[in-house]
Parts: C-alpha cells; structure tokens; sequence
C-alpha cells in the first residue's frame, strides 16, 4: 500500500508561467506535515496535460529529494499515447518514485482489450507499484469490472484510483480482486471505507489533510460514528471542489491560505470573482479562514 491519504499536489506556477520548485517543495513539505501519507505528482490536479515531460520530471524529483525520506511519491506517467506513458514511467524509475499513477486512455476511447494492453505496457517499464486511475467523467471510457480483473493479473498493477461512484464496481474492486481500492473522488472516501477501501487520492487534503488523516484512523479502530462526524464536518470541502473545475478551487484555496501556489496555464483559467468567494465562503464553514471584517 502507497498510504491511506495521498494528496494530488497542485503545481505552483511563477507570474511568468513557470513551473516554481521553490513553492513546490514548500507545499510538498506542508502537505507531509498535515496528514499526507504520500503526494501524486503531475496529475490532473498538478495540470499535468500543460506540463512538459521536462518539467514533470523536474517535479518528480523534487519530491522525492523533499518529501521521499518519509512519505510515497507517486508519479503521474499516463497519457493517452502508450508508449509515450511508458517512456515517462521508465524515465521517473530512475528518479526513485515509489510508484506510477496512469490514466486510461483519453480522448483515444479505446475497447476494453486496449485498455489492459496500455497497462501491461506501461508496468512493464517498472517493477514498482501502478495505480489505475478510472475516471469516466473525464475520459468517456469506464474500465469495465472484468477488465478491472485482467488488470489485477499484471504483477505490479496493485490499486485503483476510483473516481466512479458505482458503488457496486468499487465493491468488487476491493472483494474480488487484490487491488487496494482508493477513493478518487474526495466525497467518495468515507463510503468507499466501507467498502474495503485503504484511503483516498485527494484533493481538498491540500486543506482538510489532518481531518482526512483522522477520518481514515477512527474508522480503522473501528469508530464509524466518529469517522462518519468528520465527514459530515467536511461537507464545505467537498462543496468546494463542486464551484469549479478542479484545480481551479482548490488553487484558489490555498492562495487565500497563504500558500502562494500562483496561477493557471491555460486551458485552465483564474475564479471569477463569484467563484472566489464560494471558495471563501467555504473556507470560513469548514473553519480553516476567519470571516473577512466588515
């Protein structure tokens, strides 16, 4: 297992567009501090698709050099192209990541029978552990739960990122296969405990980490009202990632904190100023920033 919590990092830009290692280290350090067993790095929260292959590998190796010695790093390496995702997976091998995070196919709509061929290519390049990242939502395509089966027969696959409310689907994942089952959608983390799942690949951990960290830790000890309490007190977080596409809220989040994670690479654009403050506002529920004084 890679962790109960793994947060999905943002990737700090400079005003010049620049991916800032500087403000990347910081938050990587941070989010360790605040209940991150591990980081995802260049995922769909770190705009993966607008960075270069360069800079991804810059931001692999950053964590590991800030954060490896005491959590996982997980390495965002899948593309809608094969092999250029096994390339980038061999190549952030060598970087030392504990492990890859691949997304089907997107755009492409590939048959299920593709779906595990981009698969046993891209663990093929690695002998450390593949997350499955299904995200119907954004990539059109589910991975089907047999083919999820086929998957769990690759040697190093050993997770699904389910970002997929079908609670059946998640059921089978963590009953009838050997895949450890993670919540890929924030809201989906409590219910998917009880269904067998480890944790959850996360976003509003950015901000709500210790709270997500303690919801994991009192459902395992077997204190479901108390895990059930924080996740009803976690309700504005989740609200926040509705108000936009992520990660627009949650940038937008983390720089009222004070965080300074900078702006958006285009296609990906700045809140408007009613999106900001339904991030505020959900900031001040959740009890994390003080009211703004009148």
């Amino acid at each position: 297992m890679l962790g109960e919590v793994l947060t999905a990092i943002v990737t700090p830009f400079r005003s010049d567009g620049s991916v800032d290692l500087d403000a990347f280290r910081e938050l990587a350090a941070f989010l360790v501090d605040h209940g991150s067993d591990g980081l995802v790095v260049a995922g769909t929260t770190g705009e993966a698709p607008t960075l270069t292959d360069d800079e991804k590998l810059e931001l692999f190796a950053a964590a590991v050099e800030s954060v490896g010695d005491r959590a996982t790093v997980v390495a965002g390496t899948g593309t809608y192209d094969t092999r250029h995702s096994a390339h980038l997976t061999a190549r952030a091998h060598e970087l030392g990541v504990d492990g890859f995070l691949a997304v089907t196919p997107y755009y492409n709509k590939p048959p299920q029978r593709a779906i595990v061929r981009h698969f046993q290519e891209i663990a093929a390049a690695t002998d450390r552990p593949v997350v499955v990242y299904n995200i119907p939502s954004r990539v059109v395509v589910n991975i089907e739960s047999a083919t999820i089966a086929q998957l769990a027969e690759i040697d190093n696959v050993a997770a699904v990122k389910q970002a997929h409310d079908d609670l059946d689907q998640a059921r089978f994942i963590a009953a009838e296969t050997r895949l450890d089952l993670y919540a890929g959608d924030d809201v989906l983390i409590f219910p998917f405990l009880q269904l067998g799942g480890v944790g959850g690949v996360c976003v509003h951990t950015h901000v709500w980490g210790p709270q997500t960290k303690e919801l994991v830790r009192r459902f395992k000890d077997g204190d479901l009202d108390g895990a059930r309490r924080l996740n009803d007190e976690m309700q504005p977080a989740y609200d926040l990632l509705k108000i936009q596409t992520n990660p627009i809220p949650i940038k937008a989040a983390l720089n009222l904190l004070g965080h300074g994670v900078g702006g958006y690479r285009l296609p990906m654009v700045e809140p408007t100023e009613g999106e900001l403050e339904q991030v505020r506002a959900c900031l001040v529920r959740g009890g994390v920033l003080e009211p703004a004084s009148a």
